[in-house]
């Protein structure tokens, strides 16, 4: 049995505003889940929800196979670190840490020990003395996170906890978010718009967009098998590259670019599309380069002209631009063609995606 289950929940605001539809999902013990998605997508309400801070309009909420609808928050069995700090300005790290346990009544040598801990875990212990004031951005997000691991409960909820920091911290962060998940071993379910944080971090990844979910599934599942375009476009940096396109005579016509889609699809489901428009993906980095005149086998060759070049430092992000197409290459960082000129490059069938483009669903192909 799940840990923890959502069944069809749906949050209704009063003016009418339909924030969460039919949400489903089963979080087995100790699972790490990131829910990820653009702003207003539903990812914070969901977690509310789940903590006791919103009301579910429609559905059930079970916890260790107890349904939790009606319970509070502190009934719940849940901690929760938010985007802000939320920490106690007049009162020290120790005290911070501290104050849940307070609270309960819980021994002060009790409290002591399990601060000790927790601070060691955080590397905080040189700091226990100092107020928020005086810590940085990263020291304050550790404190906050140790104030939710303290009380030993059972599930963690974070809400974008690292989006308060410069980008070397969050780096810092995310994998220290994920060992002391691995000490712990409780159950988390993490919040963020960046696709990065939950590509690195989940286990599970659900992908939320107005309300609904898209997709759920690992990382490589998301990467490697996304379900329409806008997980395909949303999952990957860059994004995957998406060029509208056209079956026509049994071939797929790509920016004047005629290619067999029956190297990389189904031949059978193909000739449903005859006539139709559909969507030809395929990710930046999988392309490669014509060297030396050097074919890749098992692919097919397009051409374009180079608009500009991004050089990133471990590889290089060329924007081509393929007739009435624009699409990102992703390169190694010693290639640096001039703008302007002319570049062809191989796409391995393997690597490719077809999308209906009503539907925006995946279409069927060989891997």
């Amino acid at each position: 049995m799940a840990y923890l289950t959502l069944h069809g929940i749906n949050k209704i605001y009063p003016n009418g505003f339909h924030a969460v539809h039919d949400f489903n999902l089963e979080i087995n013990k100790g699972e790490f889940i990131v829910f990820v998605g653009s702003s207003g997508c539903g990812k914070s309400t969901t977690l509310r929800m789940i903590a006791g801070l919103e009301n579910i309009s429609k559905g059930d909420l079970l916890i260790d196979g107890e349904r939790a609808n009606e319970k509070g928050p502190r009934e719940r069995g849940v901690a929760m670190v938010f985007q802000s700090y939320a920490l106690y300005p007049h009162m020290t790290v120790y005290d911070n840490l501290a104050f849940g346990l307070t609270l309960q009544g819980v021994d002060d040598d009790v409290i002591d020990r399990r601060v000790g801990s927790v601070a060691k875990i955080l590397g905080l212990s040189d700091y226990l003395e100092r107020f928020p004031r005086e810590l940085s951005g990263g020291q304050r997000q550790r404190v906050a996170v140790g104030r939710a691991i303290i009380r030993k409960v059972n599930i963690f909820l974070m809400d974008e906890p690292l989006s308060n920091l410069d980008a070397k911290q969050r780096v810092t962060m995310r994998s220290e978010i994920t060992q002391i998940h691995r000490q712990t071993g409780a159950t988390t379910i993490y919040v963020t718009h960046d696709q990065t944080e939950a590509m690195t971090m989940a286990d599970r990844i659900v992908v939320m967009k107005a309300g609904y979910i898209q997709q759920v599934g690992t990382p490589y599942d998301l990467y490697f098998d996304p379900v329409n375009m806008f997980v395909a476009g949303f999952i990957g940096e860059p994004p995957m590259n998406l060029v509208e396109s056209r079956v026509e005579n049994g071939m797929l016509d790509i920016t004047n670019n005629p290619i067999d889609p029956s190297k990389f699809a189904d031949k059978s489901v193909i000739e449903e599309y005859e006539g139709k428009e559909v969507v030809f993906g395929f990710r930046p980095e999988a392309v490669k380069l014509a060297e030396d005149g050097c074919e890749p086998a098992d692919s097919f060759k397009m051409t374009g002209k180079v608009e500009l070049v991004e050089l990133l430092g471990d590889n290089t992000n060329i924007y081509i631009d393929m007739y009435d197409a624009n699409v990102i290459l992703k390169a190694a960082p010693h290639v640096s063609p001039a703008p302007d000129t002319g570049v062809e490059f191989y796409i391995p069938y393997e690597s490719c995606y077809l999308f209906d483009k009503q539907t925006e669903k995946k279409i069927k192909v060989k891997r």
